[in-house]
């Protein structure tokens, strides 16, 4: 959060505007500001990054009943944009190195049903876009990105957000970027962003023209403002999380039974989580005791992602988990560490202190 006087000057106008949402002032400012930042063609900023997500697969205009490939290895709001559209979600498999989307499994999967790519940037680690895009090309697909985990990464020099027809981010308030609750979709197709427009905006073209329905998924004022103000400060949060996953690699980077994060070739990092791998007989501790003992110590760790999508309630008579077992073994031994801009570097040496079994509740 910025500072309380900082965010307090940025809203004290609205008072004399009166104006509240409805892309106003502050929504206009931020839009073209993460435009810039992002380096992307075009951005539309929404309430929350699940409603970009579905709504752009509503704009794409797929047919309904179609299948959309995805990963279990994600948050629920990915599958549920999928099935909410009136789509199939089919469930590909993850690799071990990074935990996207295993890209030499996702040929088998399209049928004549196929109408779409759903990959999912995972904790900031990037899908394999190019081979994603020759697929998609090949088959005539649309690709989707789920890039909440991926804001103001770059890969190759190009930000994530140019990737695929379209790119979904979310700026909740547990994200890198947060604009308290909020959501923006990338694109370059001008016609789509018509479309998604007229969809957050209950079907509204003009005035006196309602040539469409649709939903209210506007971003207000107060949540732009929220925006504009970290903005300004994003390089620097980066920054300080970086410190602290350093201090996490240099204590337990090379402890036997703990795997940490890849780092990816020609991706500058946002470092949005620190997801570490259990291996139960190397360690001498399974993922769930040490969650236990974490939390014993007060410190409060993530099952980040368990269970997978595709072993919720709502979907297990639907799908075989066995179908992705990487994901499956993933899900069973990952545990994200707390990692956000103002934790201490004293506070990780006492994370590490237990992780190492230094002391602490046994």
């Amino acid at each position: 959060m910025p500072a309380l006087e900082e965010y307090v000057e940025e809203i004290k106008d609205i008072w004399d505007t009166h104006w509240l949402t409805n892309m106003g002032e502050k929504h206009k400012r931020l839009q073209k500001e993460l435009q810039e930042y992002l380096n992307v063609a075009n951005i539309d900023l929404l309430t929350n990054g699940h409603m970009a997500l579905e709504l752009s697969l509503q704009a794409l205009n797929l047919p309904r009943g179609s299948e959309v490939i995805t990963t279990p290895f994600t948050f629920a709001s990915t599958t549920h944009a999928i099935v909410r559209n009136g789509l199939v979600p089919v469930f590909c498999d993850i690799n071990s190195k990074d935990y996207t989307i295993d890209v030499s499994k996702i040929e088998k999967l399209i049928t004549k049903k196929t109408s779409a790519i759903m990959p999912v940037h995972v904790y900031g680690n990037i899908c394999d876009v190019e081979t994603i895009e020759q697929i998609a090309s090949a088959y005539g697909l649309k690709v989707i990105y789920d890039a909440a985990h991926a804001f103001g990464e770059t890969y190759k020099e190009h930000g994530v957000g140019e990737f695929g027809d379209v790119s979904c981010f979310s700026f909740h308030a547990t994200k890198v970027f947060n604009t308290i609750e909020g959501g923006a979709v990338c694109f370059k197709d001008e016609q789509f962003g018509l479309d998604l427009y007229r969809l957050k905006n209950f079907g509204i073209r003009g005035p006196e023209c309602v040539d469409g329905v649709g939903a209210n998924a506007k971003m207000n004022e107060f949540c732009a403002a929220m925006g504009l103000c970290n903005l300004k400060h994003i390089d620097n949060e980066i920054a300080k999380r970086k410190k602290v996953v350093d201090m996490y690699m240099e204590r337990i980077g090379e402890v036997s039974g703990i795997q940490t994060n890849l780092q990816q070739k020609d991706v500058k990092q946002n470092y949005s989580y620190f997801p570490i791998i259990i291996d139960e007989e190397k360690y001498g501790e399974s993922r769930n005791q040490l969650y236990d003992r974490l939390k014993e110590n007060g410190i409060y760790s993530r099952k980040y992602f368990y269970p997978l999508t595709n072993e919720f309630e709502c979907y297990r008579s639907q799908y075989d988990v066995k179908d992705t077992p990487v994901a499956l073994d993933i899900s069973k031994h990952v545990l994200t560490l707390p990692l956000y801009a103002d934790l201490t570097l004293e506070e990780v040496e006492k994370i590490c202190k237990v992780i190492l079994k230094e002391g602490g509740k046994k």
